[in-house]
């Protein structure tokens, strides 16, 4: 018994000496455990864990977790930081019941930056079987200054989106008005629905469902559809109708339409998906932005920073409490190397056709049209395009919704300039060199198989350089290619800018050698050297590349904004004296050449023609893109590359030469 008295002694006081030994809880641990779970988001268990009786008492978990999370999420709340000061002596916590510390809040929101300080209580208590510290809790750990009951806004200033400008700062895309036209539907007669879906070019169906949505009464105005302010005309004849009315609304416009729509492209709202993608960068459902064309591209300078105010209205006072603000930052207007007179002067001349052109400054790299056909019209895309009408763009055999200047074409002949450049530089190709050359037909030797390089013209058996030129001459251009070898020719490419990105703000497609960008037959060569195989430039860098032969050798980078510094891209692809030769030969093109319908009184064009065959094989019929490359030599200070689709049925690239000549006329 007396055994079993000192066991029953020993393990009571071993207890007691245990539980002296554990440290009790202190407040700026428990702090320290809550905070970082702030920092972290974990409201729930902030709630759960933290937080003393009086406080769940006046504030249901559901409040708590829920108004955190909301207020976070719709405020774009990121990179939280909390932090607390301890106290610098060492304190008996066992005496206190209360502990305070100053608190440090700091996170960013859409409106910038909210930093404030705040004191914080713990309370010591009780909470099921053991007593610790407890948070004192209040709104205002949310917000600043907010309190329960108090309403939590947000007010946008939109920016002003910047305008897109051309070098002699007429608007491209500029900020405007436009006629929005609504129907009141207490006024509105049903009988009008036919009538006013024929002068609306909108299906009854479409406009019905306007007029059905979820929000609408009968007193309010449903806006139907916005025109531009120049079918005023059209907007008289719709008000007449009974509770039809318009207004004037804020609008982006394009003021030259077509002519410019793939190089300007057209502003939109976000996709679902798209918004998502651009979480967190200030795009709400409500945003416009940049859809195509310069107004994506250059979509970060032209937007803008909406402003934005994050504030508090006071449930007892309606007193208004700013908590924090982003001043609006308009966007930034931007001047391209464009002469908006001379797109259009192009437009006008090739838009009943599919086809691209690229006028550049030669000495400069300047862009100053770059136009493709057919066009739409961007104003219908940023005031509401019919699904119809969308739909017959998209289906039409022309694509007018392809924007055709950044893609990389077959260049056909054109390609002939660049390789005599490359056999001139290498040393490879002596211009006064004769080839003898006779009949349409001509290939190296029987390894060829049924393959022959086809020439147009046969009227010359001694060809040189000049004559290969102004005749443009296949076969002699495959003999110089076979000569000069795949590696000098892939080279002398390579220093063209072949292969590698074109260094543009716009993005332009890279042009290729071959599809590996290796040429390993002799075929695949001779072909090359003349402008067929699988070599593919776009027109931009076509334009370019002989930019670079006029400019005495010396390529410009392609600039499309005014305010970029012009640059050499490739330099001395040729010594002056050679570049003089071969712009004589140009010259020669049209005066005795092939090329003879681009004379133009008061101007001396030179340029080199182009016909790419696109077909399945050799001997096989395919389609035709008619190509002429030029500039006036009393003026050099243009370079025009022209490229016309299917031109098979109205001449080749003589109707290109036609078209351009008409372009040159009218300049």
């Amino acid at each position: 018994m007396y055994r079993k008295v000192m066991l029953v002694y020993l393990f009571v006081t071993f207890s007691l000496l245990v539980a002296g030994c554990q440290e009790k809880p202190k407040p700026d641990d428990r702090l320290q455990e809550y905070v970082d779970l702030w920092n972290k988001e974990k409201f729930e268990s902030m709630y759960n864990e933290y937080l003393n009786s009086s406080t769940k008492e006046s504030f249901k978990k559901e409040d708590f977790v829920t108004r955190y999370k909301d207020i976070y999420e719709d405020l774009e709340v990121k990179d939280v930081k909390v932090t607390f000061k301890k106290p610098e002596k060492e304190v008996d916590w066992d005496k206190e019941t209360k502990a305070g510390f100053p608190l440090k809040i700091t996170f960013n929101t859409l409106a910038g930056e909210v930093s404030y300080d705040k004191e914080i209580t713990l309370t010591k208590e009780k909470q099921g079987e053991e007593e610790n510290w407890f948070v004192d809790w209040e709104p205002s750990f949310i917000l600043p200054e907010m309190e329960k009951g108090d309403k939590v806004g947000v007010e946008s200033i939109s920016a002003k989106r910047g305008d897109i400008l051309d070098r002699n700062q007429q608007p491209l895309a500029m900020n405007g008005e436009a006629f929005e036209l609504g129907i009141v539907p207490k006024e509105f007669n049903e009988s009008d629905l036919k009538k006013l879906s024929s002068l609306l070019d909108m299906s009854a169906e479409s406009i019905q469902g306007k007029l059905d949505q979820s929000w609408v009464k009968p007193e309010f105005f449903v806006p139907i559809k916005k025109i531009a302010l120049s079918e005023r005309p059209l907007a008289l004849e719709v008000i007449e109708l009974g509770g039809l009315y318009s207004k004037r609304v804020p609008a982006r416009e394009y003021p030259y339409g077509e002519a410019t729509a793939h190089l300007t492209g057209y502003i939109g709202k976000l996709t679902a998906e798209k918004l998502e993608k651009l979480k967190g960068e200030g795009y709400t459902a409500q945003s416009l932005m940049g859809l195509s064309g310069a107004e994506e591209v250059y979509e970060d300078q032209l937007r803008g920073k909406d402003g934005q105010r994050i504030y508090l209205k006071k449930e007892e006072s309606e007193e208004v409490v700013t908590v924090a603000e982003q001043p609006v930052e308009d966007g930034k207007n931007i001047t391209l190397t464009i002469d908006a007179e001379m797109q259009k002067k192009l437009y006008e001349q090739m838009k009943s056709e599919a086809g691209t052109a690229a006028a550049l400054n030669p000495q400069t790299g300047e862009a100053l049209a770059l136009v493709s056909t057919p066009a739409y019209d961007p104003n219908d895309f940023v005031l509401g395009m019919s699904s119809e009408k969308y739909k017959k763009l998209a289906d039409d055999p022309k694509k007018p919704l392809r924007n055709r200047f950044p893609i990389a074409y077959s260049p056909g002949s054109t390609m002939k300039g660049i390789t005599a450049s490359v056999g001139l530089k290498s040393g490879k190709l002596d211009p006064n060199k004769i080839y003898d050359i006779t009949g349409k037909k001509w290939q190296k030797d029987d390894s060829w198989g049924n393959y022959k390089v086809v020439r147009v013209f046969d009227n010359e058996s001694k060809v040189d350089l000049e004559s290969a030129l102004k005749f443009s001459d296949n076969i002699y251009f495959a003999r110089v290619g076979l000569e000069m070898g795949a590696d000098t020719f892939i080279a002398g490419l390579k220093d063209f800018g072949f292969g590698e990105e074109i260094p543009s703000s716009y993005p332009i497609y890279k042009s290729q050698i071959s599809n590996d960008g290796t040429i390993s037959k002799e075929v695949q060569l001779a072909d090359s050297a003349f402008g067929q195989g699988e070599v593919l430039m776009s027109i931009v860098h076509l334009a370019s590349a002989y930019g670079g032969i006029i400019n005495d050798g010396n390529m410009m980078k392609p600039r499309l904004l005014k305010d970029e510094e012009h640059e050499i891209w490739k330099e001395n692809l040729l010594t002056k004296e050679q570049a003089d030769m071969l712009k004589t030969d140009l010259r020669k093109v049209v005066t005795e050449g092939i090329a003879t319908k681009a004379s133009v009184k008061g101007k001396a064009i030179a340029g080199k023609t182009g016909t790419a065959e696109i077909k399945a094989e050799q001997g096989t019929t395919g389609t035709e893109n008619g190509l002429f490359v030029s500039y006036d030599q009393n003026d050099p200070t243009m370079v025009l590359a022209v490229l016309l689709e299917d031109v098979e049925e109205a001449g080749g690239s003589t109707h290109t030469v036609e078209v351009t000549k008409r372009f040159y006329d009218s300049w």
